[in-house]
């Protein structure tokens, strides 16, 4: 399930980074975004807990095309630094 909105779906996805809430893949997609890379997130399967069909908590993945990975890693490792 794919928690952030798009004009289509993506399909032939790859994890860019995982983060530690939805608030900061918002801005990481944000980011992204303004730079003409198409994005998303969802859940990450290290959520080992019995509430989280219930939490909107914990690690999120965030996903682009496999065309973008490069041009994502490093536009999120020129913003990190």
């Amino acid at each position: 399930m794919f928690e952030a909105l798009y004009a289509a779906p993506m399909e032939d996805t790859v994890v860019v980074k995982v983060v530690t809430g939805e608030p900061e893949a918002q801005i990481v997609c944000g980011l992204l975004r303004t730079s003409g890379i198409e994005c998303g997130y969802r859940d990450t399967e290290k959520i080992e807990s019995s509430l989280e069909d219930f939490t909107a908590s914990g690690p999120r993945e965030i996903f682009v095309h496999p065309s973008d990975l490069e041009a994502a890693r490093a536009l999120l490792g020129a913003s990190e630094g």
